[in-house]
């Protein structure tokens, strides 16, 4: 194969490559179009849990990502990934006509914050009583 005939194959491999990766990009900015008018962070409500005459409406937050990226050679593939998450925020509960709203707490929030204060508190406490005996 002469000079010529490799230099015009690997523009060709070039333009072919180019072309590739404006489709996947293409094709990619129509998928998240799609998938991001649907759930960007939403909020989303369950099938409501009848039990006596209380009714349970869960509450959760989902939210979903992805990305990818074509070869930036000819002959290279590109990469996609993607996940998804569901969180639960709390729940509604209808009973006798009174609708609440019950959020789910981190159960570590009730130990960790009195914790963390108490810390502080008996810090300063004890810089306090350090320094007054200093005087």
């Amino acid at each position: 194969m002469s000079r010529a005939d490799e230099e015009e194959e690997s523009l060709n491999a070039r333009l072919e490559a180019g072309t590739a990766d404006r489709v996947s990009a293409v094709l990619l900015e129509q998928l998240a179009d799609k998938l991001g008018g649907r759930a960007p962070g939403s909020v989303v409500f369950g099938e409501p849990v009848v039990s006596q005459d209380v009714t349970v409406i869960p509450v959760a937050r989902i939210g979903f990502g992805f990305g990818g990226n074509t070869g930036q050679e000819a002959g290279h593939d590109g990469v996609v990934g993607g996940g998804a998450e569901a969180r639960p925020l709390g729940f509604i509960e209808i009973k006798e006509g009174r609708t609440r709203y019950k959020p789910i707490r981190d159960p570590w929030v009730k130990v960790l914050v009195p914790l963390t204060g108490g810390l502080l508190a008996g810090t300063a406490i004890l810089r306090y009583l350090t320094r007054r005996g200093r005087h």
